[in-house]
């Protein structure tokens, strides 16, 4: 049966607070900076990570350890 649209997938609500969103965009950001500026390795997209995290509010990670840095709903 699948879940209600109410309950959602578990791996994908909300799990990320505000400072920890905040710092993984700024982290998300900086990384993929240094595709076009720095070093210029393409080891810079790795940021993509961080920054799509703190966008969505969401980790899957966290949610496989069962984290959680944002107030409860």
């Amino acid at each position: 049966m699948a879940p209600s649209s109410k309950e959602g997938i578990a791996m994908f609500k909300t799990n990320v607070g505000t400072l920890d969103r905040l710092g993984r965009i700024v982290l998300g950001i900086v990384l993929i900076a240094l595709v076009f500026v720095g070093p210029k390795t393409p080891w810079g997209w790795i940021g993509l990570v961080p920054l799509m995290t703190g966008l969505l509010r969401t980790c899957p990670l966290y949610s496989l350890l069962g984290i959680r840095t944002c107030k409860a709903e």
